[in-house]
């Protein structure tokens, strides 16, 4: 975790109807930091998994995946010592992620049922949140309670000065 950048910024992404979106410039320049290609050519990996609490997707480095998965161990290992019982959802729902190539303008195809999942259509807001960047539909992050109010604002003023409809 120490070679890591932290992902800050945010950005919103026009998403075909294949799925393919382009993570925003400040967002890629991190992720391509963390995740470089082995062949030194631009691009490299992004990890799209859902969210561990909220209706959105999350995406991260390879390089992250050995901490999230000692902390969900751990998460793991409370709970049994709570409950007596293994919680098999804290690791199956991570270990599902999906990695995925994306290009050197930032360009990826998000999976088609993570797109449904997150309710995904047309457009994504794109934040950072240091240890990964969080992947929302514009509607269901103004719809989700407890979300910062500049964030909201931040997806509204955004939408608005794109044309897009909420």
């Amino acid at each position: 975790m120490a070679d890591r950048v932290d992902y800050q910024g945010k950005g919103l992404g026009l998403v075909d109807d294949k799925g393919r979106v382009a993570i925003p410039n400040t967002l890629r320049a991190m992720l391509a930091k963390n995740a470089p290609r082995d062949d030194g050519k631009d691009g490299g990996t992004v990890i799209i998994a859902p969210h561990p609490e909220h209706r959105c997707l999350i995406a991260y480095d390879p390089g992250f995946v050995p901490f999230w998965k000692t902390r969900l161990e751990a998460l793991d290992a409370a709970q049994f010592e709570r409950t007596g019982k293994v919680d098999y959802n804290i690791l199956d729902r991570a270990g599902g992620a999906e990695p995925l190539p994306f290009d050197g303008s930032g360009r990826f195809i998000m999976p088609a049922f993570e797109r449904r999942y997150a309710r995904i259509a047309g457009a994504a807001v794109f934040l950072g949140a240091f240890n990964w960047i969080t992947i929302w539909a514009p509607n269901i992050l103004l719809e989700t309670p407890d979300i910062d109010p500049f964030l909201k604002e931040y997806v509204e003023f955004t939408c608005e000065e794109k044309g897009i409809a909420l």
